[in-house]
């Protein structure tokens, strides 16, 4: 194990590997008043360390907590806590047995920069428009790509050899946000991290955070199926599907990589609608018509009619799922709508008030479930926050009750960092696909709960969330482009791609990496890996390792979230 642990570190790093440098610590810093936490692998005594300034002068010594094995990463560590430095300064240093870590900040303000990188990762997103040089900077200017979108329903066979009718109309679905190294654009996922931008919005405005939001916005209302619409679905009756959402539009095939968008030769096609996509365009337009309302007034109807329309589309047809045998694409399938039907409702309800959303709401039995972290196929978690926080009509006690359900998830996640050796609020046996995004939506939920409480042992849970995708993990490596000694540099992009065409850039700052994914490791590099890592380093930087190192707009959302939450 531990040779295949060192081949795996080998890959990622060539010579800075993490076994010259065994500290393991947030490579940007901290906050004056925060946790200070890091890690040192080594074996069951005590290590001692020492934290040293810029000038190489000992500000303090200890003794490091011993863990002992940890299956997460695969190795004995120990816990360092020097919390208690608080003295503003730069380059300080922890050194152990003659090691010593990358230098660090202690500094009011380090996340400010994060979270405005994390947010212009949607900018350069962005389908349908120029992103420009004056804007990002002449590396990652392109043309348009994907402009004057004008798309027709598929129809044909699909790879199960599965009829489908198409439909007797063409969409102007121009815009949106490609999702993440493809260029698919997806309501179903487009839905989750619209609204993550949008609650972090209506936490703390962010300037700048509505223009962006509001272009993906439009894309999901353009996505709406026209009223009146009948189709004939290929098993069943034929049925009205007007107001419900597609869900997605994207490419035939699969393009090679690299392929900047403007480059893209494939034929872009509606897919059928879904009951899920429908949902996620309630949820989000309700939302919008709630953020935009005293904003844009117009824009805000225009929302809230959409969300309506697509709230009765879905009760009509609660059950069309998304089939995953179209190539070109992700599938986004979701066998289970019921936590759509309740966020959506949640979302309609403290929106408008209305009775019908706020029986959907009391009715679901989500509405009183244990929460649980957020990902676009289980959105119940994000009604039960707008319900707990947003003004409505629910009676205080039923706010409250939800309140304290999402501080008693806070108190689950909290208790999980026992069960690891990096001490992070995740805990899994497994790492799938997408890991960083499940630890950061719980970094989330621990945020919310220090809003509702004040309690500090919240935010020291979040920073321990930062802190494992900035470098305190077992690779030693910082997850975001951009940021730290040793930043994600070859993320699965077909633009930001650099590895394959020197004329194509790398990431711009503020990119997230999916991370590491001992579960599901389906492309030719994590095949090669698996059964030979330890879940924490079931990773590598290499933009061929789609099933680990992809970026996708769901993943930079919370993201962007916990980063400004921390600055604020």
């Amino acid at each position: 194990m531990r040779a295949a642990i060192l081949a795996a570190t080998a890959l990622t790093f060539g010579a800075a590997s993490p076994a010259a440098l065994p500290i393991h610590l947030n490579q940007i810093g901290f906050e004056p008043g925060d946790a200070k936490i890091a890690i040192v692998e080594g074996g069951a005594a005590p290590i001692e360390w020492t934290l040293v300034d810029a000038r190489g002068q000992t500000v303090k010594r200890g003794k490091a907590q011993v863990y002992g094995p940890d299956a997460a990463s695969g190795g004995e560590v120990q816990r360092i806590d020097f919390s208690d430095v608080r003295t503003p300064g730069e380059g300080y240093r922890l050194v152990v047995n003659g090691s010593r870590s990358d230098p660090f900040v202690i500094r009011a303000g380090i996340y400010a920069p994060l979270a405005r990188d994390a947010l212009a990762f949607f900018y350069h997103q962005r389908a349908g428009v120029p992103i420009e040089a004056k804007r990002v900077g002449a590396k990652w200017a392109r043309p348009a790509g994907h402009p004057k979108e004008v798309a027709k329903c598929f129809a044909g066979r699909d790879e199960r050899g599965v009829e489908w009718p198409g439909c007797g109309y063409a969409l102007d679905v121009t815009g949106g946000w490609y999702d993440a190294g493809d260029h698919g654009k997806y309501v179903v996922n487009g839905g989750i991290a619209l609204w993550t931008l949008l609650n972090a919005f209506e936490r703390r405005p962010v300037a700048g955070l509505l223009d962006e939001a509001k272009f993906e916005m439009a894309f999901l209302l353009a996505m709406q199926v026209p009223e009146g619409t009948r189709t004939r679905l290929p098993t069943g009756p034929e049925i009205d599907v007007g107001g419900m959402a597609h869900q997605k539009v994207a490419d035939r095939n699969w393009t090679k990589l690299p392929m900047p968008p403007q480059d893209d030769p494939e034929e872009r096609l509606l897919y059928p609608p879904t009951t899920a996509a429908t949902l996620n365009l309630a949820a989000t337009a309700a939302q919008c018509a709630r953020v935009w309302r005293g904003v844009d007034d117009a824009f805000a109807a225009r929302c809230r009619a959409a969300a309506e329309r697509a709230w009765q589309a879905a009760k009509r047809n609660p059950q069309i799922y998304a089939s995953n045998s179209f190539t070109g694409s992700g599938g986004y399938g979701d066998g289970d709508v019921s936590d759509e039907f309740f966020w959506a409702a949640a979302e309609l309800f403290a929106t408008t008030g209305g009775a019908e959303y706020r029986e959907a709401v009391t009715g679901s039995p989500h509405f009183r479930a244990d929460l649980r972290e957020p990902g676009w196929p289980s959105t119940a978690t994000l009604g039960a926050i707008t319900l707990a926080t947003a003004r409505n009509g629910l009676p205080k006690v039923e706010i409250d009750r939800l309140r304290r359900a999402i501080v008693a998830a806070a108190d689950r996640f909290l208790a999980d960092e026992k069960g690891n050796g990096y001490g992070i609020p995740y805990v899994a046996k497994d790492y799938p696909w997408g890991s960083n995004s499940s630890l950061l939506n719980r970094a989330m939920l621990l945020g919310l709960a220090h809003d509702i409480t004040g309690v500090t042992r919240y935010r020291a849970g979040v920073v321990d969330a930062i802190d494992y995708v900035l470098g305190r993990n077992p690779l030693g490596q910082s997850y975001v482009s951009g940021y730290g000694a040793r930043p994600l540099l070859n993320p699965h992009h077909r633009f930001w791609a650099h590895s394959l065409d020197a004329k194509l850039p790398g990431p711009p700052p503020g990119v997230l990496s999916g991370g590491p994914n001992s579960t599901s490791m389906s492309d030719d590099v994590a095949k090669a890996m698996r059964g030979k890592c330890a879940p924490q380093r079931c990773w590598v930087d290499d933009v061929h390792a789609y099933s680990m190192n992809e970026v996708a707009i769901n993943w930079n959302a919370p993201l962007f979230w916990v980063a400004a939450w921390l600055d604020s």
